[in-house]
């Protein structure tokens, strides 16, 4: 729950119910949000009265592209202070600069005014001089009306029922979770570690029915069954046995009510589980503001509202629900610290509709977890990657991994052009254009491997203290732009310029994009629209620093988060050699091939004794190359080769999940899941 100051400008929330105290109307009352306007969750403030202004919030409003960009001084400005800021390094002093600047400019236009009269003169001249000025802004709704110590007391309160919950299962709990989002990136990987977490007993995924298109007509070839799809999807992960035989999957929809499942199914599952994990979202940063409230809020308030009804089951096992949400809710902050149960409406705005709405969703789920008394943990992990030690996404190409290969693909563009002159002016042509990317130097990514993320998940699972905080599921050792663009060089051979994020959108990327159309280029001239409008938010100066600390101390996590250099590195190896820059799509042949890439770097490590990460990109290739044909990606055949696998592999499986890495240590029990023990 985040706790936030209340001042004078506080707004209650849209809609209220009766004054029948929460516990007693628990499960009955608590419903998803009836439509998709962000005014249910956010007020617009009026700064001459502190009162809100009625009337409907425009989604748009509260992203920053509806805020800037619109003047040539504007422009101008921002241009100037990525400059300065590269020769200060002082970005308050910078930010300060562009206020002064701002102010000279709405001092000037209220003289104008005064000296000619009328308001209309001063507003011309604001337009004029391109003066940034809002009579209202933003605030997010009070999930509640109670008081800080009343929070404190009713968490307090769900946390020692949570503790009773896991108690009376025993010293060494069986668990039975509810998993949606299964199919996706992090759902996979928590599979993964599930397999080999002796507390779960059984996991439920909710899926949906899958159908399959042929690639090129478009035409649908067959449509795979829920049960089909994690059949699959089991076989792809290597879970095999007793192992698959934990897991079952089943036919809903997180869009609709009870997530759309069965009933009979509904009332078995309110008898036997004992945490529902809801990591199902729209990821994407370019999606419409009603698709992404869609996957995201609604889908968020349809599971709210289901383990509130568990929790009410007479005869329920239920202990707790596990919100997946992001670090990035707290939007643009310039700067300043993102805390962790803190939540504010972010001055500079949002990146993009998935930040908004994910914001949106954790309101509701204080709504939840407050108004209605369900016992929640909220994590929120960062920008996810693969694993830190070997860079694997179960075949993921979106967000970071995008970029990486787009530039990739126009490096190997250039060398298979071949000797022909025109060709390869043309190449280079493309390439050059390509590998311009909108980025501050001094601008930091916050990417957390997603190994990290689901060990904090899973830990999670048995640590009622958690219970109504949030924990940022991200890292202290923050990559630069000018990080980036030296590992990417090193490793791909690819020369990225940085461009200036401000000059990228204005004039850069028009003329890219025209320059790429010219060569007949669409898709590629697609894609880089959308890479630069996507990460030249999160490339430009004065990025949010997200607050760490509850991850070890609450979750019980390694106090050595991975280190994001090494995990970046591995990131841009995987996506050469296995992804081969996105080409791999096959889910089998990607599976082989991740499969053969971690037994690989297992090989390396032990005949070394070196982490893979910690080798120049010459060297490591040369590894490689000992155990693996590059270009088959196949495994070479060597005298005593099967022998030394087994043996990787016996060791590797006698230790736990999270000590199989060399970074990150073995996992610590959570102090507070040691206290939990002890309640009666």
């Amino acid at each position: 729950m985040a706790t936030r100051k209340t001042t004078a400008g506080a707004v209650r929330p849209a809609r209220r119910t009766s004054g029948v105290p929460p516990t007693k109307r628990a499960g009955r009352s608590a419903q998803p949000p009836p439509d998709v306007s962000p005014s249910r969750y956010i007020a617009r403030i009026s700064r001459l009265t502190g009162q809100e202004i009625p009337g409907e919030v425009d989604p748009d409003e509260l992203l920053v592209h509806a805020h800037r960009d619109h003047h040539p001084l504007e422009v101008a400005a921002q241009f100037a202070a990525s400059r300065i800021l590269q020769l200060t390094k002082k970005e308050d002093l910078v930010d300060q600069g562009l206020r002064a600047v701002n102010l000279v400019g709405s001092t000037a236009a209220r003289a104008a005014g005064a000296f000619f009269g009328g308001d209309a003169v001063e507003r011309r001249v604001r337009r004029l001089l391109g003066v940034v000025g809002r009579d209202h802004y933003f605030q997010f709704r009070e999930p509640t009306h109670l008081s800080e110590g009343e929070v404190r007391e009713r968490i307090g309160k769900l946390q020692r029922e949570a503790a009773a919950a896991l108690h009376v299962r025993g010293r060494n709990p069986r668990l039975r979770v509810l998993l949606t989002g299964a199919t996706g990136f992090l759902g996979k990987e928590i599979l993964a570690q599930v397999a080999d977490d002796r507390r779960v007993e059984e996991v439920v995924a909710v899926v949906r029915p899958e159908t399959v298109r042929d690639p090129k007509t478009k035409e649908v070839v067959k449509v795979l069954s829920p049960l089909e799809r994690g059949a699959l999807l089991l076989k792809r992960l290597g879970i095999h046995g007793a192992r698959a035989r934990r897991f079952r999957f089943v036919a809903g929809d997180i869009e609709r009510p009870d997530l759309g499942l069965a009933p009979d199914e509904v009332a078995r599952l309110r008898q036997t589980l004992t945490h529902v994990i809801h990591c199902a979202a729209s990821v994407s940063f370019d999606d419409t503001y009603e698709n992404s409230f869609r996957a995201n809020v609604t889908g968020c308030a349809n599971a709210l509202c289901f383990s509130l009804a568990l929790q009410h089951a007479p005869g329920s096992p239920f202990v707790h629900h596990v919100a997946i949400e992001t670090s990035y809710i707290h939007g643009r902050k310039k700067a300043s610290l993102a805390q962790e149960n803190a939540l504010a409406f972010p001055r500079h705005f949002y990146n993009n509709f998935y930040e908004l709405t994910k914001a949106m969703a954790s309101l509701e789920t204080d709504r939840f977890l407050v108004d209605s008394g369900l016992r929640v943990v909220q994590l929120l992990p960062s920008i996810v990657i693969g694993e830190s030690r070997n860079g694997n996404n179960r075949g993921d190409t979106k967000v970071v991994n995008a970029p990486i290969n787009a530039f990739g693909r126009a490096k190997e563009a250039v060398t298979a052009a071949g000797r022909d002159p025109l060709a390869r002016a043309r190449a280079r042509a493309i390439g050059f254009v390509a590998s311009g990317f909108p980025g501050d130097p001094t601008a930091q990514l916050n990417l957390v491997p997603v190994d990290r993320v689901v060990q904090g998940i899973l830990a999670a699972l048995t640590v009622p203290a958690a219970i109504g905080t949030r924990i940022h599921l991200a890292t202290d050792n923050r990559i630069r732009s000018e990080d980036i663009v030296r590992i990417t060089r090193e490793e791909l051979g690819v020369h990225v310029r940085l461009s200036d994020p401000t000059l990228y959108r204005n004039v850069t990327l028009p003329i890219v994009t025209t320059v790429l159309e010219k060569l007949k280029e669409p898709k590629l001239a697609s894609a880089l629209g959308k890479l630069g409008t996507i990460f030249g938010s999160y490339g430009e100066w004065g990025q949010p620093i997200h607050d760490v600390g509850n991850d070890v101390r609450i979750l019980g996590l390694p106090i050595r988060r991975p280190d994001t250099r090494h995990a970046f590195r591995m990131l841009c190896r995987h996506n050469r050699y296995v992804q081969e820059y996105g080409r791999v799509r096959d889910p089998d042949e990607v599976f082989r091939r991740e499969d053969l890439w971690a037994r690989a770097i297992e090989a390396i490590e032990f005949r070394t004794g070196r982490e893979v990460a910690s080798m120049a990109a010459e060297e490591f290739r040369e590894h490689l190359a000992a155990e693996v044909d590059l270009a088959t990606f196949r495994a070479r055949t060597r005298a005593g080769g099967k022998l030394r696998a087994t043996k990787l592999r016996a060791q590797r499986d006698s230790l736990p999940r999270s000590a199989r890495g060399v970074q990150g240590g073995a996992t610590q029990r959570p102090p507070a899941q040691r206290r939990s023990r002890s309640v009666h």
